[in-house]
């Protein structure tokens, strides 16, 4: 773009891919910086081994990978030569079943193999060890350093300067927004500048006082002799790539040698500022001595799942230093303090040219319309997470999970707890079973509530399912819906909006209509320019320049503040950690409530989607008619120093009427039966309102602009896909997200949501399918690891339709 000057610090395959990327969209004044000569600069890209499997959990990591592949086959910079993912365990080999679901419900070609499939593929396999595999043929070897080459000489030739052996020592700002990089040999003017830097991130992040979460972690790779079965192999790679994921080892050949990566040993973090110099490394700086203790097991599990390697030895090896981060996804975007300073960091070479477009995109246009980018923006983290201390933990703890089988409730087991609400001496006293949420220990259920299971059959979910689950969970769905239960509400995001501007800026930067009475309560959407969501949040009218916003997390909070008005007239404070929240949802809730809060709480007196400030009790609140279990209720917040007597208050009033706390199991299924859609899961930056069943969220022409609303009204035309309501009869086969949906052989769509409806007796799944399917009656198939669960597309919400309960 003319008149943008751009500086990529780092040339990388990250750099290089975003130099690329960039100038091919005509921005003409480009500049990549680099302390290392090019194309082999002395970071990761230039010791990776270059091993490129697809398969993710994310979707938006697959994606990525995907559009890696495609760019370096087309620059002769890959080796398609397959990945195979072995399993030698019972465990791993359903861990592969579920893998093959994630990446078949993304839209990449795998395979399903036989242990006589998977040594036909990589004969060097022992078949006695091989209990079956999973084979994506697309995956393979990129070539790094090549990569780098072929995309900065296309940046080159479009105008790109690099320059090599150029140490940036500093980074000027001046009014908070990027002017220059300081290099050893002279400034550079910049208006963006791209931290492109890798394992040294965190360092050139900090020139501007930006805390990036990123620890730099050896990882161990070796090279064998030759090995006589590869004798006179004349093509550096003809076997696919492999993983032994069971002992945390991956293979690749490099023609008559194999290349051995392991994860197993000890996290061997390392601070930034410690990594040595160009000049005093002694192979280059990311790379560190071999260890030959901690590389032992892999050496003598390698020779036993690969015989042949019996006959070599070891003769070379690094501890390599890669980045890793806090939830293992990349940090991507503008710094919260410093405009136009941007990260692309944490990035592996497998993600690199994906992560590059996104970076082109969202520079270009102000958002990224390739890919989903909720879960890689570097502003998602709370503060806490932000901490040194807990940043290396849980980096090196991620460093030590890389391989292993990770349950999607599956909390972390160290540093916790961290955030406690202050119910959380109550909800121990009920003998909770608490998860983590953003911090926050937060019940999934109560053992106090094991007595409601008498008289009560409760279906038994499958294995999978069943893990951080209890029969509890049906007992508490069920008793929310026959009598009144309190839930923990405090790990939502609270946002306060306040000043002369606020009406107006909420009505700029969202699709609902809020300018509406004190006391009403709006239910929005935050879009991007493209009509992409966003976020979906809850803005309730305290006073006249007073809101209340109930977000989904921390982005929210970063796009309000990236979208004030310069004049000062609106002020957007966190108010989370000072505040808390209990819905209290049942038929018998205004029993509770009102005789605690007067007058105004009795029916007639408070109308659903409104609110009020007043009491319960000697408790000031805010009370918000609202339920997401869809039950007459509120949520009631009050600040954090009154939250336990909050608490004692509505538990001992509700003691009469069976009052229960109810946890998020229970709330879970509750919100699905009701079809209430939970950003992040349910819908992403991908979808728009129509295709998500949100379209009432959406003001009425007349009735101002929003971000987005031109986008949105070219994508209402023509709805292709639908969020889509599926029910399961049989009650063992519950599902739990992220499965392929088949349409008898062709694979239609994924599930985003799932649980079981204790109400309907059904199980759930939301799921993304062609318009064309999203049919009452029409009947599909879910992929469930080696199953095919038979699934109904229903009318929504399956409790309820009319509103009564919710209205009374």
């Amino acid at each position: 773009m003319a008149g943008q000057r751009v500086v990529i610090i780092g040339a990388g395959v990250v750099g290089a891919a975003l130099a690329d990327e960039l100038s091919a969209r005509g921005w003409d004044d480009i500049t990549v910086v680099d302390q290392g000569a090019v194309p082999s600069t002395g970071g990761s890209s230039s010791h990776a081994p270059g091993l490129v499997f697809q398969t993710n959990s994310s979707k938006t990591m697959t994606e990525m990978a995907r559009y890696t592949v495609e760019k370096f086959v087309s620059l002769d910079c890959f080796l398609q030569v397959g990945g195979l993912e072995v399993a030698t365990t019972p465990e791993r080999l359903v861990e592969l079943r579920r893998r093959h679901g994630w990446v078949t419900a993304w839209g990449v070609e795998a395979h399903l193999l036989t242990p006589a499939e998977c040594v036909e593929r990589h004969p060097l396999l022992d078949p006695d060890r091989i209990l079956g595999g999973l084979f994506l043929p697309t995956d393979g070897l990129a070539k790094a350093v090549r990569a780098v080459e072929a995309q900065l000489r296309l940046a080159q030739e479009r105008g790109v300067r690099v320059l090599e052996r150029h140490e940036v020592l500093d980074i000027r700002v001046e009014d908070d927004r990027v002017v220059a990089v300081v290099t050893d040999q002279g400034e550079i003017p910049a208006d963006l500048v791209v931290c492109c830097a890798g394992i040294w991130g965190p360092k050139v992040a900090g020139m501007v006082g930006m805390s990036l979460p990123l620890t730099p972690l050896a990882h161990q790779l070796a090279w064998t002799g030759p090995i006589p079965a590869l004798s006179g192999q004349t093509e550096e790679a003809v076997r696919p790539i492999l993983r032994h994921q069971d002992a945390d080892l991956y293979y690749r050949d490099r023609f008559d040698q194999l290349g051995i990566g392991y994860y197993g040993h000890r996290p061997m973090p390392i601070r930034p500022e410690e990594i040595l110099s160009i000049e005093a490394a002694e192979v280059m700086p990311s790379v560190t001595p071999f260890t030959e203790d901690d590389f032992a097991p892999a050496w003598t599990e390698t020779r036993s799942l690969l015989p042949s390697t019996q006959e070599a030895k070891i003769e070379e090896g690094i501890n390599g230093l890669f980045s890793f981060t806090t939830d293992n996804m990349p940090l991507m975007g503008e710094s919260p303090q410093v405009k136009g300073f941007w990260v692309a960091e944490a990035v592996w070479v497998t993600h690199s040219a994906g992560v590059a477009r996104a970076m082109a995109e969202w520079l270009a246009d102000g958002y990224c319309s390739s890919f989903d980018l909720h879960e890689c923006d570097v502003n998602r983290f709370e503060p806490h997470q932000l901490a040194p201390e807990y940043v290396l933990t849980r980096d090196c703890q991620n460093f030590v999970e890389v391989y292993d089988i990770i349950h999607p409730l599956q909390p972390p087991e160290n540093l916790r707890p961290l955030r406690t609400s202050p119910f959380h001496a109550r909800q121990r006293e009920l003998d909770a079973f608490f998860l983590e949420a953003g911090g926050w220990e937060r019940p999934q259920w109560y053992g106090a509530n094991a007595r409601l299971l008498e008289g009560r059959d409760i279906p038994q979910p499958n294995d999978w399912a069943s893990r951080y689950w209890s029969p509890i969970v049906a007992a508490e769905a069920q008793a929310s819906r026959e009598s009144v239960a309190m839930y923990d509400m405090t790990a939502l995001k609270r946002i306060e909006v306040s000043g002369p501007g606020a009406a107006a800026f909420l009505q700029r930067i969202s699709t609902g209509d809020v300018d509406k009475s004190v006391g009403s309560v709006t239910y929005c959407l935050l879009l991007n320019e493209d009509g992409g969501i966003r976020s979906d949040i809850t803005v309730a009218r305290i006073d006249r320049d007073l809101f209340q916003v109930g977000a989904n997390g921390n982005l929210d909070l970063d796009w309000f503040h990236h979208h004030l008005p310069s004049d000062g007239s609106v002020v957007v404070r966190d108010i989370t950690s000072g505040t808390c929240c209990i819905g209290i949802w049942g038929p018998r809730a205004r029993d509770v409530v009102a005789p605690l809060a007067g007058p105004d709480f009795a029916q007639g007196g408070f109308r659903y989607f409104r609110g009020k400030q007043g009491h319960v009790g000697t408790v000031p609140v805010t009370a918000l008619r609202l339920s997401y279990v869809g039950e007459l209720g509120w949520e009631l917040y009050t600040t954090a120093d009154m939250g336990a007597k909050l608490w004692d208050t509505l538990w001992e009033a509700g003691q009469s009427h069976g009052i229960i706390a109810g946890g998020r199991g229970a709330f879970n299924s509750l919100r699905l039966e009701k079809g209430y859609r939970s950003f992040g899961t349910d819908m992403t930056y991908e979808h728009d309102p129509y295709e998500a069943g949100l379209g009432f969220a959406v003001r009425k022409d007349g009735k101002g602009d929003f971000i987005g609303r031109a986008a949105l009204e070219e994508r209402r035309a023509g709805v292709e896909r639908r969020l889509t309501c599926l029910t399961i009869d049989d009650p063992a086969s519950v599902v739990m997200g992220k499965e392929p949906v088949y349409d008898g052989d062709d694979c239609v769509g994924y599930v985003t949501s799932a649980a079981y409806g204790y109400t309907i007796g059904k199980g759930i799944a939301y799921a993304w399918l062609p318009a064309g399917l999203s049919v009452p009656g029409q009947v599909l198939h879910i992929g469930y690891f080696d199953q095919r669960v038979t699934a109904v597309v229903a009318e929504e919400p399956l409790y309820d339709p009319a509103m009564e309960r919710l209205r009374g």
